[in-house]
């Protein structure tokens, strides 16, 4: 009955194992009291070896009791080392859960951290090719209003030439009769000052002895 008992807490033990890797039963094992619990039947085992043989030397056939203590002893001693292996295997898979978990959990953390660099690598790229964009129609369009000022310069600066140009042709052009009224002007002044200097003279001519009565 007990040899069973061993049995089922063995194939519990690996369940408990097989459990590890799901993440289910697992959680609900102690290991640090399983350990302590082989290690107390070990010990009980080895009292109740000690007094099975203590008993074997009061009986007549002294080698078959020790014998069949032995192969007792034999028995559960291997069950607990079952138990102990499979215990053991137990924590060796948790641990490398454990670790797998935390390269997982760093590799995660790393893709998170590069795929947001990367995209604040693509947000400032972004940002880059929109600014180069801007200061491109910026320059293009600086680019178009300075060529319209030097177009517009260049028609003011014809306008004005082409006005002073007809400018002087109309002086030239003006300039006989210009100087012919003014010649006429100062023919006329001529004339008037002799007038004005001829009803002067007469003016003042004395008159001549009044006829005698």
């Amino acid at each position: 009955m007990k040899k069973l008992a061993l049995s089922l807490l063995l194939a519990v033990l690996a369940g408990s194992a097989g459990a590890q890797d799901s993440g289910g039963a697992s959680g609900r094992l102690d290991p640090a009291a399983e350990h302590a619990r082989i290690a107390s039947e070990r010990q009980a085992l080895q009292q109740r070896v000690n007094t099975e043989r203590a008993a074997c030397y009061q009986k007549f056939a002294v080698e078959d009791c020790l014998s069949d203590s032995r192969k007792r002893a034999r028995v559960v001693s291997d069950d607990l080392k079952r138990q102990e292996a499979a215990l053991n295997d137990i924590e060796r898979k948790r641990r490398a859960a454990i670790e797998t978990q935390k390269l997982q959990d760093n590799a995660a953390e790393k893709r998170a951290k590069d795929q947001a660099a990367e995209r604040e690598r693509a947000v400032e790229a972004q940002k880059e090719r929109e600014q180069r964009a801007a200061d491109h129609a910026a320059s293009r369009e600086a680019a178009t209003a300075q060529e319209a000022q030097n177009q517009r310069s260049f028609t003011d600066k014809q306008q004005r030439n082409a006005r002073e140009q007809a400018s002087r042709q109309r002086e030239q052009a003006q300039a006989p009769a210009n100087v012919k009224a003014n010649q006429e002007r100062l023919d006329k002044a001529a004339k008037h000052r002799a007038d004005v200097e001829r009803r002067n003279a007469e003016r003042d001519k004395p008159r001549g002895a009044p006829l005698p009565p």
